[in-house]
């Protein structure tokens, strides 16, 4: 693989087949306090710790046959604005070959060609996560101004 070329993902619904491949993901050490692990993101499906309104859809990210990361999208789908992805790591052995950006890119699609009312897409970010916020940047994303917590709520809107 040629650093930096952009690989095609795809996505596959975390289940009961990959769960356990799913919890073995990990990001470097140096990112670890920027993104929860997997374990955390499934649990969410069933805490619904922002609201029972809230659907959590958890997916791998796959080259061929090779799980290498993890992004979940959570939605209301009465708004507009409450589409957002989140717990979005790529392995560690995996980064630096393009499979973040790719991942971003099919998700981004994804939302948008699934859900017609959604107008904006956001995730949170922490502020010294640079490598994260460049690749958002670069893709288009916009701090809205919120935080959460100690993360910056960006958006990117869809036409």
């Amino acid at each position: 693989m040629i650093r930096g070329e952009i690989y095609e993902s795809t996505f596959e619904m975390c289940t009961r087949e990959n769960w356990e491949e799913a919890l073995a993901l990990k990001v470097k050490k140096q990112q670890s306090n920027f993104v929860p692990p997997v374990a955390v993101s499934l649990a969410k499906i069933y805490i619904k710790p922002d609201g029972d309104n809230i659907v959590y859809l958890p997916f791998a990210i796959y080259d061929k046959e090779i799980m290498v990361g993890f992004i979940m999208h959570a939605y209301d789908e009465s708004t507009t604005n409450m589409y957002w992805i989140n717990g979005f790591i790529i392995d560690e052995s995996y980064q630096g070959k393009g499979y973040g950006r790719a991942a971003l890119s099919e998700m981004v699609h994804w939302i948008a060609n699934r859900f017609t009312i959604c107008k904006e897409i956001r995730l949170t970010v922490f502020k010294d996560n640079e490598n994260a916020r460049e690749l958002y940047k670069r893709f288009g994303f916009l701090p809205t101004g919120d935080v959460y917590g100690e993360e910056d709520v960006w958006f990117i809107p869809i036409k």
